[in-house]
């Protein structure tokens, strides 16, 4: 039974993010030495590094395994984009949004078992001004979050508490769309987000109706609320139910340019400086991805 193991996972690469999910890495390594021969993994120091990684192993490797959270997953997928190289993820952030829509869990014997198929199909990605975005990238009230959240030990507790803290200070920012077509949304803004996927992560679901496989993202205008909005919004958002209405406009595009008045951008969840124009633009059917 190992030795029939060990061929199969033989094009398999792990990289591991050794600062994710407090660093706890170790236990994951330990089950994936025990359950697979010699294994090929890299325990990633920087993004240069997982890059470098990649690169050294692209002609020998059929799947690249990301064991990390969202901004992992991306730093990988990045090398993958247009290529017949497949992307298979094991959950390890705090949030975990883009795994969960993936349909990715952390049971290492399901990973195992789906590595064995080699199955995999391809799922858009799109771009903020050339960078990758693979889930959910947003600016305003949501940037200065990951801003603020990314100087504490991060966790969930931590990431409410940033949030309430930032929602009572934070002034909207000014938006205003190139396109004729969409210049009625000009205007002032909690938070714009654009999401490929329906989810940020930990089940907050932001887009409730968005597919990865539509060609097309959901960018997701959301005003300031007064405060007796938040619950119903906070409901909502955690029971997939988030809907257009007076605080909330969606607008499905295949690329579009618009200006806002901040520079603090979050890319899955990492914290960007981004100047303005901003261009999204969709990659239709541009990552493959293990099933």
């Amino acid at each position: 039974m190992h030795f029939f193991i060990f061929v199969v996972m033989e094009k398999i690469a792990f990289i591991i993010n050794p600062f994710s999910a407090k660093k706890n890495y170790e236990p994951f390594l330990a089950e994936l030495k025990n359950k697979v021969d010699n294994p090929l993994y890299y325990i990633s120091e920087s993004i240069e590094g997982t890059n470098e990684f990649i690169r050294n192993h692209f002609d020998n490797i059929d799947i690249f395994v990301a064991i990390g959270g969202d901004g992992t997953i991306s730093t990988v997928a990045r090398n993958l984009i247009n290529t017949d190289k497949i992307l298979a993820i094991f959950p390890a952030g705090s949030g975990n949004g883009f795994s969960t829509e993936t349909q990715f869990n952390r049971n290492l014997d399901e990973l195992i078992e789906k590595i064995k198929t080699k199955k995999s199909r391809k799922i858009d990605t799109f771009t903020v001004n050339g960078q990758l975005s693979i889930n959910v990238s947003g600016t305003g009230f949501d940037g200065k979050v990951v801003k603020e959240f990314e100087k504490t030990t991060r966790g969930f507790a931590n990431y409410i508490k940033v949030s309430l803290k930032t929602f009572f200070s934070y002034k909207p920012i000014k938006l205003k769309f190139f396109t004729e077509e969409y210049q009625k949304y000009n205007g002032k803004y909690l938070m714009i987000n654009v999401a490929n996927t329906r989810q940020f992560g930990n089940n907050a679901y932001i887009a409730p109706h968005a597919s990865k496989s539509d060609g097309l993202v959901d960018v997701v205008l959301v005003k300031k609320f007064p405060i007796r909005y938040s619950p119903v919004f906070a409901f909502r958002m955690f029971t997939k139910k988030l809907k257009a209405d007076d605080y909330i406009t969606y607008i499905p595009v295949s690329e579009v340019e618009f200006k806002v008045s901040t520079k603090n951008w979050h890319l899955d969840g990492e914290f960007n400086k981004i100047k303005s124009p901003i261009h999204i633009k969709v990659q239709p059917s541009s990552l493959n991805i293990l099933i």
